[in-house]
């Protein structure tokens, strides 16, 4: 009989993409033409609901360190908390801190007012694109205008990739982009990204 496992529930999980590892890597391009795609697993994910002009919304600022975004496509980041506007009283808190100790904070923040908090780490994984030809490869299949003159590096909306729905953030002029599919499509969206960034892996034409 095999010896019981000791490993506790964070060393047994397993990304979205782990299966894809290897493939995403390869598909790395340099130079002009340079494009990259990778997957950030296990990044913490808080969904806030409240009122934002109400009392818990104030201390849920307090405990994040920044105020709630008020309009659409806004973000706002404070120490390992990005907080990104999906709509009028709905949020989501992006970090770099645990989890369970994140939610518990914005719980306690929140009380017995109306609202939610839920953990929704498990929900998503995050995939990163960048390098000079990233744009172009979300334009391939995405019908927001990514023209820097339309989305700019700090903003985020919930948008369609493919036939994917995400949550797309820029987060800097590289260009780079973040996005945030549920964990059931993952899969799926990184194939269509990794077909979309082939084509730059071709010799250019002149």
């Amino acid at each position: 009989m095999a010896e019981p496992t000791t490993a506790g529930p964070a060393l047994l999980r397993r990304s979205p993409l782990a299966h894809l590892e290897e493939r995403l890597r390869a598909a790395t391009i340099t130079g002009p033409r340079g494009v990259s795609l990778s997957e950030w697993p296990y990044i913490t994910m808080v969904s806030v609901r409240v009122d934002p002009a109400s009392e818990a919304a104030a201390r849920i600022e307090k405990a994040l360190g920044t105020a709630l975004p008020r309009a659409c496509g806004a973000t706002a980041t404070a120490g390992p908390h990005t907080v990104l506007w999906l709509g009028p009283d709905e949020w989501l808190v992006v970090s770099q801190a645990e989890h369970p100790l994140l939610t518990a904070e914005l719980a306690e923040a929140l009380g017995g007012d109306p609202g939610s908090v839920v953990d929704v780490s498990a929900n998503r994984t995050t995939l990163e694109l960048s390098g000079p030809m990233a744009r172009e490869v979300l334009e391939k299949g995405c019908s927001l205008d990514l023209h820097p003159r339309a989305f700019e590096p700090g903003q985020a909306v919930s948008t369609q990739v493919g036939p994917v729905p995400v949550i797309l953030w820029q987060t800097d002029e590289a260009p780079s982009y973040r996005l945030f599919p549920r964990s059931s499509f993952a899969d799926y969206l990184a194939r269509w990204l990794l077909d979309a960034i082939d084509e730059y892996a071709q010799p250019e034409v002149t």
